[in-house]
C-alpha cells in the first residue's frame, strides 16, 4: 500500500540578516489543515535531506502509521561548498547572521503562514556534519525558540563544546545525537576524528543534565548511514 503523500513546495526566502534569496523546501503532511496545530521541523541541508535522506518518504510513511505525529518541515539549502561552510561552521563568516536568520526571520515567517505551535519544544532542528553543527549552535543561542535538535555527525571543535559548558537551561533543550564507529578517521574532511569529539560532546549533554538520546552507529561519515536513522530520529523526536 504506498501512503498517502504529503506536498513538497520549493519557495524563495529574501533574507536581510543574509542579503540574499534563500531557496526553502516546505513539506506538508497529507491530511494538513489549517484547522490544527503542528510541530515544526526545521533542516539544514535541506535539498540533502529531502533527497538522500528519504525525509518527505519516511514523514508520509511514519503519520500514515500514526508512529509520529503530523509535522511541518521547512528545509533551508546552501549553493555550494563555500556558502555552506560560511554559514554553518562556528568560524563562517555568515554563521552569526545565519543563526539570527533562522530565529529572527524564518521562525516568525513559518508562524505566520502555517498553523505550528509557536513553541520551543515544538521546533527541531535537525543538520548532519557542519548542517548540524549550526542547528546544536543556533538551539544553545535561542533555546526558548528552538527546543529539539537532532544531530547526525555533527562536526564539534571547542566552540561547541564551549557553546555546552556555558548553557545555562539544559531544561529548555532535546537532544537526538548519533556518530559513526567508523568516523575516527573521516577523509572528506581532511582524516578528521569526529567520533571523539562526538563522545565528548555526549558526556557534556549528560553532564549538564540536557534530556539526551545517544547512539553511535555501525558506519561512516554518509548518508549511506544517515538515510536509515533519520527515520528512527522522527520517530525518537516526535513519536
Amino acid at each position: 500500500m504506498p501512503f498517502p503523500q504529503g506536498t513538497i513546495t520549493e519557495i524563495d526566502f529574501k533574507s536581510k540578516e543574509l542579503s540574499e534569496t534563500l531557496s526553502l523546501l516546505v513539506y506538508l503532511p497529507a491530511s494538513f489543515s489549517p484547522l490544527y496545530k503542528y510541530s515544526l521541523l526545521i533542516v539544514q541541508d535541506g535539498k540533502d535531506y529531502f533527497q538522500m535522506g528519504r525525509l518527505a518518504r519516511y514523514s508520509d510513511e511514519l503519520i500514515d502509521q500514526k508512529k509520529i505525529e503530523n509535522i511541518i518541515i521547512v528545509g533551508s539549502h546552501y549553493k555550494n561548498v563555500m556558502d555552506r561552510r560560511n554559514k554553518y561552521h562556528p568560524s563562517g563568516e555568515q554563521n552569526p547572521a545565519y543563526i539570527r536568520f533562522l530565529a529572527h526571520e524564518l521562525v516568525p515567517w513559518i508562524d505566520q503562514e502555517y498553523p505550528t505551535t509557536g513553541m520551543g519544544k515544538g521546533r527541531t532542528l535537525m543538520g548532519d556534519s557542519l548542517a548540524g553543527t549550526v542547528s546544536l549552535m543556533s538551539a544553545l543561542k535561542y533555546p526558548n525558540i528552538f527546543g529539539r535538535v537532532i544531530l547526525h555527525s555533527p562536526f564539534v571543535n571547542d566552540a561547541v563544546l564551549d557553546a555546552v559548558n556555558n548553557h545555562q537551561n539544559p531544561s529548555l533543550l532535546d537532544v537526538y545525537q548519533v556518530i559513526g564507529k567508523e568516523e575516527k578517521v573521516v577523509e572528506i574532511s581532511n582524516n578528521r576524528d569526529f567520533l571523539t569529539p562526538n563522545r565528548k560532546l555526549h558526556q557534556l549533554f549528560k553532564e549538564k543534565g540536557f534530556q539526551t538520546f545517544y547512539d553511535e552507529f555501525d558506519g561512516g561519515h554518509s548518508w549511506k548511514y544517515w538515510q536509515p536513522d533519520v527515520k528512527r530520529a522522527l520517530e525518537v523526536m516526535f513519536g
